[in-house]
């Protein structure tokens, strides 16, 4: 284990006004796939529930979430928010459905008469987006947290959505992006030109993580000693994460490190297969599957190396948490991770897909525990500075309060 030290610190030609009663608030409308456990998840709520005090009246809409994917449905309601339940709304395109869906959205936008409608992910960003258009809202924005545009599916499949996609930049007044390199993506692929899409990092709660941390829960649930290595892969157990290449990278690792245990902490519709191929490399033993947690604190005061190895991402939110308690990370260069990793001022990047390569960063992250905890501060001052609810607040309320007043609202 590597102590560290706490510390850290829309539519073109509409013109509205507001009523009377309502002139000190905006209405907004934020539309959102499905309150699964994960990173977008954890940013639509604290948007909702935090603007409010800055004078926003919104409202959430959301799909269903599949029965392994977790829900985040009560931290919104803790919270404060006012969510709609929308199921057609969800991951899955259902025609019939979708046609639905769209109407639904239209009829409640006519009748809360929003100045912002923001959206977020691929389905709920097309039906939200033809919804407010249909419906003359000033305002549209959409945030891109990731994209399915490149590498995802075939070639003519492709292009159909980045054809989809460029036509609905045209009646978005401003797109959004996690990272840099997520919108580097969208400007080579032409969705949009740079100067029309705005960089707003991921923003999250990190104090709990940034002080002194819990220590044993992991590992009393798996039945290790307090100084067994331990690695941990944290999110959801799904196709783009590539969890097989962590298990390969397990399997390499444990014949030169038999004393290493591995941690996935999460669930998800892969669980299953993957359970069955840690059975097949013959690594049960070494292997513990725990399912969802909410203890985060427990959870990263007890790994020792926390691994990311997904095939495409916009900003790992595993990786924020795990840079914010101060934890050595290894992960594979897509998406917004080297952007958050500092090209690898902050952790260990490789190549997507690559075991051998994934296990030997690790062994060299266990081997080297002083270069790791380095890079682990310069880590953690990085996400606090960054990566803080409050000033994710201060970037869409700039945001919203500038393409008002672009488009002369009141």
């Amino acid at each position: 284990m590597l102590p560290c030290d706490p510390g850290g610190t829309g539519p073109p030609g509409v013109s509205v006004a507001l009523p009377p009663d309502r002139s000190a608030e905006i209405r907004l409308v934020r539309i959102f796939s499905r309150l699964n456990v994960g990173g977008p998840s954890l940013h639509v709520i604290h948007l909702a529930a935090g603007l409010a005090p800055h004078g926003y009246d919104t409202r959430l809409v959301v799909g269903r979430e599949s029965e392994r994917e977790g829900s985040l449905l009560d931290l919104a309601l803790a919270r404060g928010v006012n969510v709609l339940a929308l199921p057609g709304l969800g991951r899955d395109i259902r025609p019939l459905g979708d046609l639905r869906a769209l109407f639904a959205l239209w009829r409640l936008l006519r009748r809360f008469r929003p100045h912002v409608v923001h959206t977020h992910t691929a389905k709920a960003g097309v039906l939200g987006r033809l919804a407010a258009f249909a419906a003359r809202v000033p305002v549209v924005v959409h945030t891109y947290h990731g994209h399915v545009l490149r590498g995802y599916f075939g070639r003519i499949t492709n292009a159909a959505f980045r054809a989809i996609e460029r036509a609905l930049g045209a009646l978005t007044s401003t797109l959004v992006t996690v990272s840099d390199s997520v919108k580097d993506d969208l400007v080579a692929l032409g969705i949009a030109p740079a100067h029309r899409i705005r960089v707003v990092p991921l923003g999250l709660e990190l104090d709990a993580l940034a002080g002194e941390l819990p220590r044993g829960g992991l590992r009393r649930e798996a039945g290790l000693a307090d100084d067994a290595p331990l690695v941990g892969l944290v999110g959801r157990l799904v196709p783009i994460k590539d969890v097989p290449t962590f298990l390969g990278a397990a399997r390499l690792l444990l014949d030169r490190r038999p004393d290493v245990r591995f941690s996935l902490v999460g669930d998800g519709d892969d669980r299953s297969a993957l359970e069955s191929e840690a059975r097949a490399l013959g690594i049960t033993d070494a292997v513990r599957f725990h399912g969802w947690r909410r203890d985060l604190p427990a959870v990263y005061g007890d790994l020792d190396v926390v691994v990311n190895c997904s095939r495409n991402e916009g900003t790992p939110v595993a990786l924020i948490e795990a840079l914010a308690a101060c934890r050595p990370v290894v992960a594979t260069a897509v998406g917004g991770t080297p952007d958050l990793l500092g090209r690898g001022a902050f952790g260990t990047l490789v190549a997507a897909g690559d075991a051998a390569a994934l296990a030997a960063a690790i062994e060299a992250a266990l081997a080297d525990p002083a270069g790791a905890r380095e890079r682990a501060r310069a880590g953690r001052a990085h996400v606090l500075a960054r990566h803080g609810v409050p000033r994710l607040l201060r970037d869409l309320d700039g945001l919203y309060r500038e393409l008002l007043a672009a488009r002369r609202v009141r």
